[in-house]
């Protein structure tokens, strides 16, 4: 099985698709983690450094790919998920869809492409080009990051695009989406209704998801250790269970869907309604100048 996670800058791709990396493993699955990005961190918080990348490794090597070994690209990661980083081209120069078609041609040529009962590809940011939807090409389930605020499921509807697009050449799906780090979900129930698609869970909103992060370590790594009392985490432990439980979803093979995105129009009309009705305006949780700027930018792209 081949996944591509997808979402908006910043939403904690990488972060969820290392946990449930994880989480596949410890259902007896082997996993390859692939990152596509340029900061080749995808893998950061499974190997606690950040490991070369096949480009740079190719360079190395004169693009000579018969003198380039697994163990030049494959770095094994916590529990036991083996983690590979594309890299990418100089900034402002190539296409980061080229530097991922090497990498999967490295990896076969390698014969490693498939060794694995789960390969994941970590997308950096939303679908802005072609070269960014490569990893659809190669995927069986596409998953979408996001959270219950407007400019997540803008990207999320984006992606949704491309999957549909990508669907017509071979049988891609959408897994569904994952709520990260959110105390709510009323604007993503709201979007589901208008673009149906399952949702594959909601993450709650607390720090340890951010701090794993910056430690280097996944949820799952910091839940193992024990205090002086010999005793471990247990609301740490709590939050593994909310990927494991991805894990189930995704094992089981779920048809999936092949998503009919919103116009952007429609989109931000969802949006209006969503932020002006009287029962949202009396949320704790929205100030008056979020309000104030969703109108602002619903008169723009609304005239």
């Amino acid at each position: 099985m081949k996944l591509a996670v997808y979402g908006k800058g910043g939403i904690g791709k990488s972060t969820t698709s290392c946990n449930i990396s994880i989480a596949l493993a410890k259902r007896g699955k082997r996993v390859l983690q692939i990152g596509c990005d340029p900061k080749h961190d995808s893998t950061f918080t499974l190997t606690g450094f950040l490991i070369p990348t096949i480009i740079d490794t190719l360079q190395s090597k004169d693009y000579h790919y018969e003198d380039v070994w697994p163990e030049d690209v494959i770095y094994q990661g916590y529990g036991n998920v083996d983690c590979v980083e594309s890299g990418g081209p100089p900034a402002g120069s190539g296409c980061g869809g080229y530097v991922v078609g090497e990498t999967v041609k490295l990896l076969k040529e390698l014969n490693a492409f498939y060794e694995y009962d789960i390969i994941l590809f970590d997308v950096l940011g939303d679908v802005v080009c072609g070269g960014f939807a490569a990893p659809l090409n190669y995927a069986d389930y596409c998953i979408i990051i996001t959270d219950n605020g407007f400019d997540a499921l803008f990207a999320a509807n984006r992606i949704a695009a491309s999957v549909r697009e990508k669907s017509r050449i071979h049988p891609l799906r959408l897994a569904g989406l994952i709520g990260n780090r959110t105390t709510q979900r009323d604007l993503i129930d709201k979007y589901v209704e208008a673009c149906p698609m399952p949702v594959l869970e909601i993450l709650p909103l607390i720090d340890d998801i951010r701090i794993s992060r910056v430690k280097g370590k996944t949820l799952f790594e910091m839940a193992s250790v024990r205090n002086p009392q010999g005793h471990t985490d247990s609301s740490l432990l709590y939050i593994c269970d909310f990927y494991l439980n991805i894990a189930d979803q995704l094992l089981t093979e779920p048809e999936g869907v092949v998503p009919r995105e919103l116009s952007d129009r429609d989109l931000f009309t969802l949006l209006s309604d969503f932020y002006l009705t009287s029962d949202h305006k009396n949320n704790e949780t929205v100030t008056d100048s979020t309000v104030n700027e969703s109108n602002s930018t619903l008169d723009f792209f609304l005239v």
